[in-house]
């Protein structure tokens, strides 16, 4: 039977809303601004590439990684895949999700819905509604990896002066970010 924690050794794990800062580009596809959005790190760093600016609000990481987005209309992320599952939950608005190698499948999520992505899968998740909505992301494992862009998606990043290092933090103009 595992030890039982102190209210001290909880409040280390809880991640309060109110004090969560958001990340304004802690991934390469912000190279397109309809892909700008707060990415909050809750519990682990995900997948982030800013090596600076995505700290999380819980650091023990055990088994998954919580983030959450906040877009506004017409705004979401670039096609990409992980080596783990992902799964989307609309906290609230309406959402795209869209998988494939062109994002050519698409389901809408209301809040409260969720859709798990395999491994592997390009995906991508777009705000459809009228207003600024927030999707909570979950990927599997400890470690989550990195992202693996769509190719068109790194082509045009570094046409603009954008890409990875050998560690997977971006570099914008040569200098990491």
């Amino acid at each position: 039977m595992a030890k039982t924690p102190t209210v001290a050794e909880m409040e280390r794990r809880t991640a309060r809303f109110k004090r969560l800062k958001p990340h304004k580009a802690a991934f390469l596809d912000h190279v397109y601004a309809k892909n700008e959005r707060d990415i909050f790190n809750i519990i682990g760093r995900g997948v982030s590439e800013d090596i600076d600016g995505a700290q999380p609000e819980i650091t023990a990481v055990d088994g998954f990684n919580v983030q959450m987005a906040r877009c506004k209309p017409g705004h979401g992320n670039g096609l990409h895949a992980h080596g783990t599952v992902e799964t989307f939950m609309a906290l609230n608005g309406r959402w795209a999700v869209r998988w494939g190698e062109r994002a050519e499948n698409e389901i809408i999520l209301e809040q409260f819905d969720l859709i798990s992505i395999p491994p592997g899968v390009m995906r991508c998740f777009e705000n459809i509604g009228d207003q600024a909505a927030d999707l909570m992301a979950i990927l599997g494992g400890t470690d989550a990896g990195y992202v693996t862009w769509h190719p068109e998606l790194l082509r045009d990043a570094r046409a603009n002066g954008w890409e990875l290092d050998p560690q997977g933090n971006i570099i914008k103009q040569g200098r990491t970010i």
